[in-house]
């Protein structure tokens, strides 16, 4: 069947759409129903119409309620960037009308959402105070998912390989390395000269080496021509690590955006051992195709604003 638009319009609704998206995610017509506020009958009416339409089965049947079919999987994938594209053109409207507002969902790794994240928005929310940020941090991988899921509506992480994806575009915007910190009573910070070969045998909190960040400080051992020290703690969590430093016993690498933002940290201080294997890019990732809100644009170039206190810094 060939599809112009003049027939699409008469034929699909973004309400029924919006009726067969509410069914599968609820997994049941009178779930869906609950949800919209309409009636089941009302909800079978509509997905049944759509099937006639298209001449396909959408939704099947279980014991459990209802599961889409390829069929719908194949509409609703597509259905999800029309809903996402309407709601942006709503908010590109709504901050035309009134610059100081609109909303922006941000996605960010954790070390990156407590430190160079935090100072974007602290500077960007004292220009637009009328403007609400939404902040979710996780682990890279969550948040490649959730920007291709259209939950954010960017992301900033650290730029591993290609980072971005074929359907997503990447701007870096600053290079950043690691160094080694102590806490405030480590007897290691009133040192003015430390080699890494020094500090083998004290009490280390590091990432995972199986993981892309545990690799990089894997790497950067082995480029003094050492082995990985003994870890007493490891985790993935940045704060945990920093938190730990504390009680004064233990080490670890942080990026150089921990140590400079929001503040300068009191808690813990770097020692003065170089880490060039380190170096690796951060930078912005968001989907090809999709209009960016002027919201999100200011975000970008405030970003971009942040980024050169860091470029002059290392």
């Amino acid at each position: 069947m060939d599809w112009d638009d003049q027939r699409l319009g008469r034929h699909l609704k973004l309400r029924d759409l919006n009726i067969l998206l509410t069914a599968a995610r609820c997994g049941s017509m009178g779930k869906a129903g609950a949800q919209l506020g309409v009636s089941q009958p009302a909800i079978s009416k509509a997905i049944a119409d759509l099937e006639r339409t298209l001449g396909v089965r959408l939704l099947d049947r279980c014991p459990q309620g209802v599961e889409p079919t390829i069929f719908a999987r194949a509409l609703l994938d597509r259905g999800l960037v029309a809903f996402d594209e309407l709601r942006q053109a709503v908010k590109h409207i709504e901050t035309l009308a009134d610059p100081a507002a609109g909303e922006l969902r941000i996605g960010a790794a954790v070390r990156l959402a407590t430190g160079f994240v935090i100072a974007v928005l602290d500077r960007l929310s004292r220009r637009h105070p009328g403007v609400v940020f939404h902040l979710m941090a996780a682990d890279a991988g969550t948040m490649f998912r959730t920007l291709t899921e259209r939950k954010v509506d960017l992301v900033v992480l650290d730029m591993f390989g290609s980072a971005a994806e074929e359907h997503m575009n990447a701007e870096v915007l600053y290079d950043e390395v690691q160094f080694v910190v102590a806490g405030a009573q480590n007897p290691w910070i009133r040192r003015r000269k430390v080699e890494l070969a020094d500090l083998m045998n004290e009490p280390w909190t590091l990432p995972p080496p199986d993981t892309l960040v545990g690799a990089i400080v894997a790497e950067a051992f082995i480029a003094h021509g050492l082995g990985i020290p003994r870890t007493t703690i490891i985790t993935t969590t940045t704060p945990v690590r920093t938190a730990l430093l504390a009680s004064g016993r233990f080490l670890t690498m942080v990026h150089e955006s921990v140590l400079t933002f929001p503040v300068e940290n009191p808690a813990f201080k770097r020692l003065p051992i170089q880490l060039p294997t380190t170096r690796r890019p951060v930078g912005i990732i968001t989907l090809k195709n999709r209009t960016l809100t002027p919201v999100a644009q200011l975000f970008i170039d405030c970003a971009r604003e942040v980024a050169k206190v860091l470029t002059k810094k290392i």
